[in-house]
């Protein structure tokens, strides 16, 4: 798409103004852009920009944030203020030394901390099965361990249940 103004260059700014139900686009090149006294190339709304709204909004006593404190991951070097300003993390190490302070922004963000989206219908009666039967495990575990033999029996027994259906899946 060629930019509106020059007519020359390729567009790279593309926006969109709806003024009392008027919708106007306009498609411009960096160029020209620039020299547009209203348009702003600057974006607000960029990922690290949301994060650090995020993490601003979390930084409470509560959930063990120091001000003004900058950790540094001891695997790649990665400083806090910078996963701030990037909205990257550096390693896999990062996610366990940023632990404290990227837990609340998770649970913020998804609602939880553990993965619990979508399953594929292929595979999803199998992930399903597995998942009760993990779930029916530590409930057996709790039973055994609090004495309630009887009812440890039927959930040893839904368990098998559940192993054979998978296995003839």
């Amino acid at each position: 798409m060629t930019c509106d103004e020059c007519k020359k260059r390729t567009a790279t700014v593309h926006m969109t103004k709806i003024i009392q139900g008027q919708k106007e686009e306009i498609h411009l090149c960096e160029v020209c852009a620039k020299s547009k006294e209203n348009i702003s190339l600057h974006n607000p709304f960029t990922i690290p920009n949301f994060l650090t709204s995020l993490l601003d909004t979390n930084m409470n006593p509560q959930h063990n944030f120091v001000y003004g404190e900058d950790m540094v991951c001891q695997e790649c070097g990665m400083t806090f203020l910078r996963f701030k300003q990037e909205g990257r993390l550096g390693c896999e190490g990062c996610y366990e030394y940023f632990e404290k302070k990227l837990n609340p922004l998770i649970k913020k963000i998804q609602g939880n901390q553990q993965h619990v989206g979508k399953v594929p219908k292929r595979t999803g009666g199998v992930i399903h099965l597995k998942r009760h039967s993990k779930q029916l495990k530590n409930k057996l575990q709790q039973l055994i361990e609090s004495e309630e033999f009887e009812a440890a029996a039927k959930i040893r027994d839904e368990i098998r249940s559940i192993e054979e259906q998978i296995k003839n899946l």
